[in-house]
């Protein structure tokens, strides 16, 4: 789902102060400048893509600080601010285009051409592009959502631009390219489960001075796949994925002045099996722990 895309900063501290899940030492021992935090958001703007990264991001990572103990992502113990409800359990999802997490945004500055759907946005500093292909059932395209027969919507986004944030005593300068490209299908409102499919990729190049006053140069990168999740379509109850995998990957890169560069990688995959538990393989810097998920709103539990 494209997420709306004036976000509150509120969102985004909330997201970025949440309790560490059980893997919090798993990248080894305390370093004297942690930079683990930057796994609690997704580059700046990925927000705006259709990902599987939950973070309100605009306002871009603040940088390492000292004090920290091994940092981890964040809400629900996954990278990126988690996982967004449709991943996780979204509530029920009722039949027809208009209904549920991956409802689209249409308005009157769009413009239609080749059968496709172009909108543009523009917010602090960056500029998000979105291109809407919307078919029936029999794959004729649609210039608009009809809430009885359109069934399926492809998304394809591409974000670029800068931004600022000061925000907690970091002032920090991002530049940033991410795109997105998405298709969910079953939207027809006779349908009983809806698929998703998905790629997408973010960079955030920062440069700044973080909360303790020091500078510093940063890059994150990020990157995602969807393929096969199935949704089953509820009016009343709550669903969450029955089939389908996630593979999320991010990289972070950060020299603070005075220091040599620190390099640390991440990557979960999550596998919906029907059972009410998903599989998460988590890798960090090379080291694998298989752990399980609850669903819908569990966390990973790696004993």
């Amino acid at each position: 789902m494209s997420r709306p895309f004036f976000r509150t900063l509120a969102t985004a501290t909330a997201l970025l102060s949440a309790t560490a899940c059980t893997l919090d030492n798993f990248g080894g021992p305390n370093d004297t400048m942690q930079f683990d935090t930057a796994f609690d958001s997704a580059p700046a703007g990925m927000d705006v893509t259709s990902s599987t990264f939950a973070a309100d991001s605009n306002g871009a990572w603040g940088g390492p600080r000292r004090g920290r103990g091994p940092g981890g992502p964040g809400m629900l113990g996954l990278m990126g601010g988690g996982m967004g409800p449709e991943f996780m359990g979204s509530g029920g999802i009722g039949r027809g285009a208009h209904r549920g997490p991956f409802a689209i945004r249409i308005d009157s500055s769009c413009t239609v051409a080749a059968g496709d759907v172009t909108c543009t946005r523009t917010h602090n500093g960056l500029t998000a592009t979105t291109i809407y292909t919307i078919k029936d059932a029999g794959g004729a395209a649609q210039t608009k959502l009809d809430t009885i027969t359109t069934n399926s919507v492809r998304t394809r986004t591409t974000v670029s631009g800068t931004t600022t944030r000061g925000r907690d005593g970091a002032s920090v300068t991002a530049t940033v390219s991410n795109s997105s490209d998405r298709t969910v299908t079953g939207l027809a409102a006779a349908s009983t489960q809806r698929t998703v499919n998905g790629t997408s990729a973010g960079s955030e190049s920062t440069t700044g001075t973080n909360r303790d006053g020091q500078a510093f140069t940063a890059a994150r990168v990020s990157f995602d796949t969807t393929t096969g999740l199935v949704i089953p379509v509820s009016t009343t109850a709550q669903t969450f994925p029955t089939a389908g995998k996630v593979i999320r990957r991010m990289k972070v890169t950060t020299t603070v002045a005075g220091s040599t560069p620190s390099v640390r990688e991440r990557r979960e995959e999550v596998t919906y099996d029907g059972s009410a538990t998903a599989k998460v393989a988590i890798t960090v810097d090379g080291s694998t722990k298989n752990c399980t998920m609850a669903l819908p709103r569990g966390r990973p539990n790696c004993g």
